[in-house]
């Protein structure tokens, strides 16, 4: 829709338009939506029975919202959808510094403006893109960040008393005047600075200076939370709370195909290297399941959460791992392989808070403790699960690969080798063929030697094999078999 030619008061008293405040205009575009089929917040996977539906009964409500839920849950792109609810342009008086309707003017300049120029008055358009605002919650926001000061130099020009509303500057609320207006992160807002909100959210009015002024402004207020903050920085005051229409809980991805289609969504990945570089269907597996074992891992501080920012720089930097390689090789394609994701570990280390425990173990550790971990969720479901008891003469599933390992054997696995040597040391152990075989006979050709290397890596993590990292690559072999041997 293009912007509206209308520009004069007179003019757009010969429309339609009726003056409405933002709580009931995201309500009435709502309920639009909902009746259309139309989906309300688009690329917010995972919400749709959740979070969603709470968001939309509390517009319809009219409420001012507070999305409570750990870091990296979409709450400030949740807020930043909004909106898509709003009417496409709105009338402002031309010139007012808090977005005045013509036809229902709050501040004393646009009353005064429409009495010298009654139908005259001129008016300008606002797109909904330029109506949302946002602001940080520190520590060193103060009231005349939020809501205004007096200014002195404007007084003195004006000979005007510091009670007169036409010496005030105001502060991003009062601007935000029939806008969205978000607060991220309100328990780190000084209580003294919070209190400052109540006579806004409740009686209409701001004070600036110990004057208090009857402005009704209309703002769709968005708070964001972190149910951590409340302990460690601060706390939301309880009348400011009970202020505050809705309070809804954001949560991680439930299981990992949603968290999988999360990070596809978001992850940046050049067309060049979507055409390049193979992604096995496991290996997203394995890197989304990274992200539910650092959840409930006993090294990571499960109250700060683990954002879903980790899953996708963990994946851009897997895909960038396999691109350096493929520079270095001058192959014209690869596919993924396990050891790249060592190259995940700097991504991970700077997306979670670890406990003393994790501390002692050290950032790394703990990363590699991860990819371990979620490889061990995963394993059962592609080879038989090895089990801590196991049948004497009974020959297991793994036993003729063990023993070619067992006899002093090793398999070095070189992290930039090319396809084709790659290829190579991994067709060297007849044992492994006959495992596939048996057990991934279907599996894509374009699949074949990740999952070799997956069942090597298991084996590892289920302490079957010892995997030595070197700087050139990685290392298989039984020590307990070469002790043996040489004894």
């Amino acid at each position: 829709m293009e912007k509206p030619k209308i520009t004069t008061l007179k003019e757009l008293k010969k429309t339609n338009y009726q003056p409405s405040s933002i709580q009931k205009e995201l309500a009435k575009n709502l309920r639009e939506k909902i009746k259309k089929g139309i989906p309300t917040f688009d690329g917010l996977i995972g919400y749709e029975n959740t979070v969603i539906p709470d968001v939309e009964r509390a517009i319809l409500s009219g409420h001012n919202i507070n999305l409570l839920g750990l870091r990296g849950q979409a709450k400030t792109r949740l807020a930043r959808q909004m909106t898509g609810l709003l009417d496409e342009w709105i009338p402002i008086i031309d010139g007012s510094e808090i977005n005045d309707d013509p036809l229902q003017p709050i501040s004393r300049w646009a009353k005064e403006i429409i009495k010298d120029m009654e139908e005259e008055t001129p008016i300008t358009w606002m797109h909904r893109s330029e109506r949302f605002f946002e602001k940080l919650a520190t520590p060193d926001v103060t009231v005349a960040d939020l809501i205004g000061d007096v200014d002195p130099i404007k007084a003195a020009t004006l000979k005007l008393s510091y009670a007169d509303e036409k010496v005030i500057h105001y502060g991003m609320i009062p601007r935000a005047h029939r806008c969205i207006f978000v607060i991220n992160e309100l328990p780190d807002l000084q209580a003294r600075i919070q209190v400052a909100l109540f006579s806004i959210l409740q009686e209409k009015e701001i004070q600036i200076r110990g004057f208090k002024l009857r402005l009704p402004l209309e703002i769709q207020f968005v708070f964001t939370a972190n149910p951590e903050d409340y302990t460690n920085r601060g706390s939301i005051v309880t009348p400011l709370k009970d202020r505050i229409g809705s309070q809804i809980l954001t949560h991680y991805p439930h299981n990992v195909e949603i968290a999988k289609t999360i990070t596809q969504q978001e992850a940046i990945i050049s067309e060049e290297n979507k055409l390049q570089i193979h992604v096995p269907e496991l290996a997203k597996d394995l890197l989304e399941q990274i992200g539910f074992e650092a959840r409930k891992s006993e090294y990571v501080d499960a109250k700060s959460g683990v954002s879903t920012r980790m899953s996708i720089t963990a994946y851009e930097n897997l895909i960038s791992t396999a691109e350096r390689r493929l520079l270095i090789t001058r192959d014209t394609k690869t596919a993924v392989r396990m050891s790249d994701f060592l190259g995940v570990i700097t991504a991970i280390n700077g997306k979670i808070e670890l406990v003393y425990e994790g501390e002692q173990e050290g950032a790394s550790e703990v990363a590699y403790h991860l990819i371990s971990s979620a490889i061990k969720t995963l394993f059962p479901l592609y080879f038989p699960k090895i089990e801590k008891l196991e049948k004497p003469n009974v020959e297991g599933p793994y036993d003729e690969l063990l023993r070619w390992f067992f006899r002093e054997n090793e398999l070095f696995i070189e992290d930039d080798t090319d396809e084709k040597n790659h290829i190579k040391s991994l067709d060297v152990i007849p044992a492994i063929k006959k495992i596939m075989k048996k057990f991934q006979s279907v599996v894509d050709q374009k699949d074949y030697y990740f999952m070799v290397e997956f069942l090597l890596w298991g084996l590892e993590a289920q302490q079957k094999l010892n995997k030595l990292r070197t700087f050139e690559g990685i290392q298989f072999k039984d020590s307990l078999g070469s002790f043996i041997n040489r004894l």
